[in-house]
């Protein structure tokens, strides 16, 4: 309880406080690198539902061109993903920004992923309880299947960490999220380079991982 409480927040600001400072240079390398592969802005910003179910706008660094069709509307994944952002994503690099998000209040380091803020219409009572703790810029379903996941089985394995929330649960999680980015496999699954997108029983692709 005084974990969940006092001392988890503690430990976020802490580190993400260390994290930002360290890594400086190594940002200022990949927006540079971003800014010329990518070009326009090196940031994605998008707004997701947040503990409570209070929307805020996560920070992460942008991995697909800005490609569009003649309505305006962006091209399929497939057209936009390029090799850097591809890495990116696959070494977990552009979740890096998401440390403001942590310093602000809005995140932790260990949670359920913050999904699209258009999705906290369309919950039921046992998935509306991923939202009784901070979102996590990684979680228990990031380290149990990530993207090859369906939406049922990764609001189970949310509802399960927010059950059984824990300092030994997190740093298990923290430990895993290493391994899986040393070894970076099951990121996403053999459809989409990202997760289809949740309302109910419809599914369309969709940038919400």
């Amino acid at each position: 309880m005084i974990y969940k409480s006092y001392l988890k927040r503690g430990f976020d600001v802490i580190f993400a406080l260390i994290l930002l400072i360290v890594l400086t240079p190594f940002f200022l390398f990949l927006m540079g690198i971003i800014k010329l592969v990518l070009g326009g802005n090196i940031f994605f910003i998008q707004a997701r539902g947040g503990k409570n179910g209070v929307v805020f706008h996560i920070i992460k660094f942008k991995t697909m061109l800005d490609l569009r069709d003649v309505n305006g509307e962006p091209l399929p994944d497939k057209y936009r993903m390029t090799r850097v952002g591809k890495l990116l994503r696959t070494l977990s690099l552009d979740e890096l920004p998401a440390l403001l998000n942590v310093l602000k209040g809005e995140m932790s380091f260990i949670g359920p992923r913050p999904l699209l803020a258009e999705y906290l219409a369309y919950y039921d009572e046992f998935q509306q309880q991923r939202h009784l703790v901070m979102p996590g810029i990684t979680g228990w379903a990031q380290v149990n299947g990530r993207n090859i996941l369906s939406w049922e089985e990764k609001f189970a394995l949310d509802i399960w960490y927010v059950q059984r929330q824990s300092f030994w649960l997190d740093l298990k999680i923290l430990w895993l999220t290493v391994l899986r980015i040393l070894n970076p496999q099951h990121i996403n699954n053999a459809e989409h380079t990202t997760m289809p997108k949740f309302l109910g029983n419809h599914h369309d692709k969709v940038d919400a991982t």
